[in-house]
């Protein structure tokens, strides 16, 4: 009983502690500014469904997506075994669900390939990362704790996949000896080839303990890992989900109109146009901090894998410029959880910090991008980078009429001549006469 009772008051604080990280998040990306996103729902679940679910964009590099295919089905599938000990844990039985007979035995045999499956794909994850050093894996962006951050949930992923294997190992070993409490159910096809064979001359007390050991380990590192996982580029396994259900579903070129402008267009051109009920003239126009940006923007931004898909196919990155639409992404997380310990070390209102998004972005970031939507398209989970840029270019133009010369000549042309050329709108049709 004693044990029951700190199962469930460690359970409980796990899953408290859990909802109140997300709690913050939530308030964070509620942040941003309101934008409807709620249309079409039929092609939002497909989107959701074939992207996330279907991983299938991540199928453009087959060797990640094998790999990232076992860890992602062992995730989702291992956690009905975590189900069975978080059931065994609150009611003190031991395999509550062997109930369902065969079921239960090919389900257990297909759970520890699974595991084994997702242990040696972390290792090789590793190996890609720092031994043969993949290029995207390189970038300065990631130095420091997101490098450590990626190390981190590997290494946990296969010891809790090593603490399962050796559980059940310790498990069939008790069932074959008939030790009391552990029933005969389940396969065991990794875990009796791999880790009983280092266990058999053990007596029963040990194994017990070792069994024991292994599932306290197990779970409680499940809930260590859930609780990390705010704090982690890995809380995409979460964030995936609602992130591609609300997907820009426009073309990729469009970008998205100013509708305050357009207003305020609409009035100079035509002063007789009526005002409508309830308008106010902006204020301000495009980013200048995370606020500014809307709440997709921000969920964006805390669904990023940094993963480098969209930095490796930027064609300014691989040319040698400055920009990485994946730091631009990190960069707006870094702000949004700045902006968030400011808010909360405040008593719930935002102190001026004197900083703002451009503090972590520079302009020569901003310009080198061409808009080709190159980074968007790459993304496995449909984040957009480059909405972030525009919108940021925006606010350097016409708040602070900050642009390269070139546009700048341009901006001139178009207000003087209504072309980009610096020709009179008399001469334009000069090319038309004989020489």
């Amino acid at each position: 009983m004693i044990s029951q009772l700190f199962f469930l008051l460690l359970t409980s604080v796990a899953i408290y502690v859990f909802a109140k990280n997300l709690a913050k998040i939530r308030r964070n990306i509620l942040l941003g500014k309101d934008i409807q996103l709620n249309d079409n729902k039929a092609k939002r679940w497909q989107t959701m469904i074939k992207v996330a679910f279907g991983q299938s964009k991540m199928a453009v590099r087959p060797v990640p997506f094998i790999l990232h295919l076992i860890v992602y089905v062992g995730f989702v599938l291992i956690n009905i075994e975590v189900l069975e000990i978080l059931i065994d844990g609150l009611f003190g039985t031991h395999r509550v669900l062997s109930f369902l007979g065969p079921v239960y035995h090919m389900a257990i045999g297909f759970f520890e390939i699974l595991a084994f499956g997702v242990l040696v794909a972390c290792i090789l994850f590793l190996a890609r990362r720092y031994i043969l050093k993949i290029a995207r894996f390189q970038s300065p962006e990631l130095s420091g704790k997101p490098n450590k951050d990626a190390a981190t949930i590997l290494l946990v992923e296969i010891i809790l996949m090593a603490a399962l294997l050796t559980m059940n190992a310790a498990d069939q070993l008790l069932q074959s000896r008939g030790a009391e409490h552990y029933i005969n159910a389940g396969a065991f096809p990794i875990s009796s080839w791999l880790a009983a064979p280092l266990f058999v001359s053990f007596n029963n007390d040990t194994l017990v303990l070792i069994e024991r050991a292994s599932w306290w380990f197990h779970i409680i590192g499940i809930f260590a890992f859930m609780n990390y996982l705010p704090f982690s580029k890995h809380f995409h396994i979460i964030m995936a989900f609602p992130n591609t259900f609300y997907s820009n579903l426009k073309a990729k070129g469009e970008l998205n109109n100013m509708a305050s402008v357009t207003q305020e267009v609409k009035l100079m051109l035509d002063p007789t146009t009526s005002t409508p009920e309830g308008y106010a003239p902006p204020t301000s126009f495009g980013v200048k901090d995370v606020q500014d940006l809307t709440w997709k923007n921000l969920l964006d931004a805390y669904t990023c894998t940094e993963c480098g898909r969209c930095t490796s196919s930027c064609p300014q990155n691989i040319t040698g410029k400055l920009l990485s639409p994946r730091k631009i992404v990190m960069d707006v997380r870094d702000r949004l959880e700045e902006v968030g310990k400011n808010i909360d070390a405040n008593n719930g209102s935002f102190a001026d910090d004197g900083k703002n998004l451009h503090s972590y972005i520079s302009e020569e970031e901003l310009w080198a991008c061409n808009t080709c939507n190159a980074c968007v398209e790459a993304c496995p989970i449909n984040i957009n980078p480059m909405e972030i840029i525009v919108e940021m270019r925006r606010y350097k133009v016409m708040e602070q009429s900050s642009a390269p010369t070139s546009l700048n000549n341009m901006f001139n042309n178009l207000e003087n001549n209504q072309a980009p050329w610096q020709f009179s709108p008399m001469d334009r049709a000069n090319w038309t006469l004989e020489g």
